[in-house]
């Protein structure tokens, strides 16, 4: 019984910080660092911002699946390393995870940080046995508006082409409270990064759905107050499935929009099972295994 309480104190206390002024990096706190093998500051493009950081599970057998993450803050603010806990969240169930930073506004708009984005995933898919994970078994997966970069990289071809890739080169992607049809745009902070009222439909990934999309995990918080849950996760899920595109989605009452993403670390896991829920899709998407390989 003292151990609950104390647990629930904990997790009242770090809820209460994360809803106050959201210091997700108050989670790495409590990230133990003996699940995994971190390499960091890795350079997949030329600016400072091109920085990604690979979290490699100990003791993993080569090959392993590979999770690309990229987090959200409006497209104006975040950084790789207050996302440790997801790092480890993935390593220490068998997933090498790549966390990368991208150019944000106002050094870019809307293309900019897509553009980054597909580098990532591009540098990824080139370098990603060094670090114990398989090419072949490549995800991308986002968090708000990191859940719009992931969804744009794999509905939108152009993006992946740039790297001499293809969406089909991906095996599923995961969103988590990601915006996906949001025009015309509410929120005064991205108004200015889509070149509002002049936002490019074309920005939409709602607009870039086909037959050909790679499956898809989606997840929000039932009652998220900034990204409409009903309009862009059940929106996206359902022209998925109108394209026969294979997809999973699911609500949680505990967690609010940001809470969502901190659910991957240990003290607030019991807001969702958004760890389980991204592990058993990659485990359910795997390639087909050669016989003897």
């Amino acid at each position: 019984m003292i151990r609950i309480a104390i647990r629930v104190l904990v997790v009242g206390g770090l809820l209460g910080l994360l809803l106050g002024c959201s210091p997700l990096k108050v989670l790495n706190a409590f990230t133990p660092g003996d699940t995994f093998n971190k390499t960091a500051d890795l350079s997949y493009g030329s600016d400072p911002r091109n920085r990604l950081d690979v979290y490699t599970p100990v003791n993993a057998a080569s090959d392993a699946p590979v999770v690309v993450f990229f987090y959200g803050g409006s497209w104006s603010s975040g950084s790789r390393s207050d996302y440790s806990f997801v790092g480890e969240a993935l390593a220490s169930r068998g997933i090498v995870a790549v966390l990368a930073d991208y150019r944000l506004y106002p050094q870019v708009h809307y293309q900019g940080f897509l553009d980054d984005s597909a580098r990532a995933v591009g540098w990824t898919r080139e370098h990603i046995r060094q670090y114990g994970g398989d090419p072949q078994r490549l995800y991308v997966m986002g968090h708000s508006a990191g859940g719009y970069n992931a969804a744009m990289l794999a509905l939108d071809p152009k993006w992946l082409a740039a790297v001499n890739m293809k969406p089909s080169m991906i095996r599923g992607w995961i969103g988590l409270a990601g915006p996906y049809d949001f025009l015309p745009i509410e929120n005064p902070e991205v108004k200015p990064v889509f070149f509002f009222p002049n936002s490019p439909p074309d920005s939409q990934p709602i607009n870039h759905v086909s037959a050909a999309s790679p499956p898809a995990l989606l997840m929000a918080a039932r009652d998220d107050t900034l990204v409409n849950p009903e309009r862009n996760t059940g929106g996206m899920a359902r022209r998925l499935r109108e394209e026969g595109v294979s997809v999973r989605e699911l609500y949680f009452s505990k967690p609010g929009h940001g809470t969502l993403v901190a659910a991957f670390s240990r003290p607030m896991r019991g807001l969702a099972p958004v760890l389980d829920e991204v592990v058993a899709f990659v485990q359910g998407h795997e390639p087909a295994r050669v016989a003897g390989h």
